[in-house]
């Protein structure tokens, strides 16, 4: 393998440059970013960037080290591979590069509304410094979607003193994200912090004022935040003869599909990686598609290792966190199938958890504040170690100290 073309600038695109040359490949090697900055780390983009603390989360990579080609500013437009295992040809806005080896790292587009009023969302860190210049003291600022990132934009955004609320078409917070049960818990935050939330209320279209609601009435907006999803970046490989089903299909190598359905010939030279790979995991007996910054920066490795020629699998379970409201938030595991919940701590106080059980087995934990169970719980998720359900329940007991002998 001679040529390697890794396409996307984002945390899973730098990760996967790093990880070849760690692991020996001494061959050529290309970033396509369709961005013009130098990949940056994204997290910030929500917290730090847009409160104004900082305005630079470029990602600490030594190109020059690295022996990788930078092409900035410009976009995957097509693929074209030849037969498995012979590489094939890269269409960009630069033109066309022959690969023999390629990374797919394009990650996620922001899903936008109907209307013709201008809508904000947090992608780039270009969205992030727009919309920080507009959070001026007295600003009615809605924000369309009580997810992580809504959550984290209406804190700094109440913070800043603009008059803030939050539209959210579920009947609480973060429903599909950690259910409507733990989501209800967080209904309290918002009033705290001195932002309206509105529930149960889906949204017709973004005008210039404002937003039109389902069913009639409106909501007066300076500014108009939209946070309800993003959907993996793929739309260039249309006509690629890659199995894409949301995102591109992978095996738990991360290595791509040949064939419009499974099970088709797996390609050992190209991988997909990040928030745009659905991987199949052997944790969860399903395929999983994570848009999150842990698995953008640990998944390349594997995907690294199986371009290669190496035997690699990556079975990790997701873990995310949020800021917001004045609270750490975090989740690990997959609570998809669990059969019970159980309360670790007083939701109603500053700190507290969550944890998700299927018999003895702990599934999934969510976190208030409270950051060594879940650094001990990952530990657990990891190992599937059996847990004392009623010692885990109690907030008193650590959680490495639940688990049964």
């Amino acid at each position: 393998m001679d040529r390697v073309i890794v396409v996307g600038g984002g945390l899973a695109g730098v990760r996967a440059v790093e990880a070849l040359r760690s692991k020996g490949y001494e061959g050529a090697l290309t970033l396509v970013s369709a961005e013009r900055e130098r990949p940056y780390d994204r997290p910030p983009l929500s917290k730090a960037v847009l409160a104004g603390d900082s305005d630079d989360t470029t990602v600490d990579a030594d190109w020059d080290a690295l022996r990788c080609d930078l092409l900035l500013g410009e976009r995957a437009t097509a693929l074209r591979p030849a037969d498995p295992g012979r590489g094939g040809v890269l269409a960009t806005t630069a033109g066309d590069l022959p690969f023999d080896g390629l990374v797919i790292a394009t990650g996620a587009t922001p899903v936008t509304l109907p209307g013709e009023g201008r809508q904000h969302v947090l992608r780039t860190i270009g969205d992030s410094r727009g919309l920080r210049s507009r959070l001026a003291e007295g600003a009615r600022i809605v924000i369309v979607g009580a997810g992580w990132i809504g959550a984290e934009v209406a804190t700094t955004a109440a913070k800043k003193g603009c008059r803030v609320t939050v539209v959210e078409a579920a009947d609480t917070p973060l429903a599909n994200a950690i259910g409507p049960e733990i989501g209800a818990l967080t209904v309290p935050w918002y009033a705290e912090a001195g932002v309206e939330l509105r529930t149960g209320v889906k949204v017709a279209a973004v005008e210039p004022d404002g937003l039109a609601l389902a069913g009639g009435g409106r909501i007066e907006a300076d500014e108009v935040v939209v946070g309800v999803g993003v959907r993996p970046e793929v739309s260039w490989l249309d006509g690629s003869g890659l199995l894409v089903e949301r995102g591109v299909v992978t095996d738990g190598s991360f290595r791509v599909y040949q064939g419009e359905e499974e099970p088709g010939a797996l390609r050992p030279d190209i991988v997909a990686v990040g928030d745009c790979a659905a991987w199949w995991s052997e944790r969860y007996g399903r395929r999983l598609l994570v848009e999150h910054w842990d698995t953008a920066l640990n998944a390349p490795d594997v995907a690294a290792a199986a371009l290669l020629g190496e035997e690699a699998r990556y079975d990790a379970a997701p873990y995310f966190w949020s800021e917001q409201f004045g609270r750490m938030v975090q989740y690990a595991g997959s609570h998809a199938a669990s059969e019970r919940l159980v309360h670790r701590g007083d939701p109603a106080g500053r700190k507290w958890a969550a944890v998700w059980l299927t018999g003895d087995r702990l599934d999934a934990i969510l976190t208030v504040d409270r950051p060594r169970d879940l650094v001990q719980a990952r530990r657990v998720i990891a190992a599937g170690t059996p847990v004392d359900p009623e010692a885990i329940a109690d907030p008193d007991v650590p959680v490495r100290q639940a688990v049964r002998g």
